[in-house]
């Protein structure tokens, strides 16, 4: 019997409805000692008068999606919607926190899963680079197998595994011992690959070096590193699933790095061009919230955003209703699929 590995324990995966794949519950995205893009040094809460400037640059402020109650009022919206089940891909150096994530799934009854392993290398701790691959991959397998420390919490997803642009050789031992942990614990692993669009295809030339298995392999921000058609079909050839996640973050004004953002539509357009050449079965969608202008209590889309706005949007672009049971439902669960 295949489950879904969540915080509160292992469920059916059968009859589980819209699952969203690349998410941030609890996280710090700003905890850095280094400055990321354009953050603003402001902590003052988000306002009317103030909001593009935080939703265009990031604040302080708004770098923190890390209040309980903030989460429950979210994600209760998104259950209400029709959302059934939320991957928290928040891993390590990102302000994970295990029993936080238990208390929201507990209260909003939805089905959470936690992600495990590294971010990329601003955000690693210190003794990170004194650490062998296997003391990663141990850490890793342990909090799939038994959980998070002294938590009892266990990680459902390996990932997001951060890279930067070039690999950093830290990032580069991370990802090896997360392919070891993937391989040894059945669980997926997630990928977030550097800024650049050479990246994806290094970070799974990288994996394919350590197995032929690629299947259960995501590559996270396709709609912020790939550009043309060509480059995701050649993607797509090394096997891992294709996650367009920036969903409803539309501003051409990306603040980490030089690059032209699509809107939605556009999103869909590529989305389509990737099904009818035979990837439906290999795409994910999500919306990757991790600021708290992204909220819809700051004036943002919400979690729901993909249920309420997306797919009636699929559905006057060419999608039917298969196609969207598949690429909401079909896909993220089988991805997130493991044998207990």
């Amino acid at each position: 019997m295949a489950i879904l590995r969540t915080v509160r324990g292992d469920v059916d995966s059968d009859g589980l409805g819209h699952i969203q794949p690349h998410e941030h519950v609890l996280s710090h995205i700003g905890g850095t000692t280094r400055q990321q893009g354009t953050a603003l040094a402001s902590e003052e809460p988000i306002r009317l008068d103030n909001y593009y400037e935080v939703r265009r640059h990031h604040s302080a402020f708004d770098m923190r999606v890390d209040d309980i109650e903030d989460a429950v009022q979210e994600l209760e919206r998104y259950r209400e919607a029709g959302g059934s089940v939320i991957v928290d891909a928040t891993s390590i150096g990102l302000g994970r926190n295990p029993r936080g994530l238990v208390e929201v799934a507990e209260r909003t009854g939805l089905h959470v899963i936690m992600g495990s392993g590294w971010y990329h290398r601003d955000y690693h701790p210190e003794d990170l680079r004194h650490r062998s691959r296997d003391q990663l991959a141990t850490q890793i397998r342990d909090e799939v197998t038994t959980g998070v420390g002294d938590t009892g919490v266990r990680a459902g997803l390996i990932g997001e595994i951060g890279l930067s642009w070039p690999v950093d050789p830290v990032e580069d031992r991370v990802l090896r011992a997360a392919v070891d942990a993937h391989l040894d614990t059945g669980a997926a692993l997630m990928i977030h690959p550097g800024r650049a669009p050479e990246a994806p295809a290094d970070a799974m030339a990288r994996v394919r070096e350590e197995t032929s298995s690629t299947d259960r392999v995501v590559m996270s921000h396709i709609d912020r590193t790939l550009f043309s058609l060509d480059d995701m079909l050649t993607l797509a050839d090394t096997g891992c699933y294709l996650e367009f996640d920036l969903f409803g973050q539309e501003s051409s004004y990306y603040p980490y790095a030089d690059i032209d953002m699509p809107n939605d539509a556009m999103r869909l357009h590529h989305i389509r061009a990737l099904c009818d050449r035979g990837h439906r079965d290999r795409i994910l969608l999500s919306q990757d919230i991790c600021f708290r202008s992204h909220l819809q209590r700051y004036g943002g889309e919400g979690y729901a955003h993909l249920l309420r706005n997306v797919v009636p949007l699929m559905l006057r672009r060419g999608f039917d209703k298969d196609d969207v049971t598949a690429l909401t439902v079909d896909n993220p669960r089988r991805m997130l699929e493991v044998t207990p």
